[in-house]
Parts: structure tokens; sequence; C-alpha cells
């Protein structure tokens, strides 16, 4: 049987990490599709990466999928740069893994919003 701890292993041995000073520069850099995988309450109560998509970990396979076109968000795009941030960085290992096992090829995790915040990264409010 599986433990979340062996999920997030197999999640972060699969996902590539970027610190946030790189991930700062490549946002800066107009590279990319940033996506806050936090929930809503979490996202307004600290506020988000400037322009970042906001898809809840539990929606990311519905708004990722073409063939749910019902939820399908044409922002993704299988050959796309993927950035993913939550409030640790477990739920967007989790959610990149993910996504790299429906074919997106270019995932990384860049850890928690508040690293991302104490180092100077654009914001907006939630």
């Amino acid at each position: 049987m599986k433990s979340a701890k062996d999920y997030l292993e197999a999640a972060n041995a699969e996902v590539p990490r970027l610190g946030p000073e790189e991930a700062i520069a490549r946002h800066r850099a107009g590279g990319g599709l940033f996506i806050d995988v936090r929930d809503s309450a979490a996202i307004r109560e600290s506020g988000t990466i400037a322009g970042a998509l906001r898809v809840p970990r539990g929606m990311i396979e519905f708004r990722a999928d073409p063939a749910v076109e019902a939820f399908y968000d044409p922002h993704f795009q299988k050959e796309a740069e993927i950035y993913l941030i939550c409030g640790a960085g477990g739920q967007a290992a989790l959610a990149g893994k993910t996504l790299r096992e429906m074919g997106y090829a270019h995932v990384t995790n860049i850890g928690g919003f508040a690293a991302w915040k104490e180092a100077g990264g654009p914001t907006e409010a939630g």
C-alpha cells in the first residue's frame, strides 16, 4: 500500500524543481505558463503570481485534457513551458507528475508561494 510520502517522492523524482530566483527570471522574461494549483481560498488570502492561471489541484486533469470539452482550458498546450506553484511545493509536484503522465513535456515545480513572494516575485491579489 502506498502512502502520501510515496506519492510525493515519486513526483519529486519526476518533476524538476526550480528555485524562486530562477523562476522569477523566467517569469520576467515572459516565457511559460505559470499555474497556481492552490484552492481559491488560499489564493484569496495570500495572492498569487502576477498573471498566473489558477487551477486547483483537483481540477488539473480536467483543465489539461482537450477531450473534456466542458472544462478544458486552451492555455494548456503539450509543448508549453509550464511552471507550477502551490503552498509549499507538494501539490505542485503531484500536479506536475500528473501533467507529465498526460503528455506535457516541459513541467517544472517552482515550490511555494511564500518563497516566491520573499524573493521579490511579482504578485497580484487573489
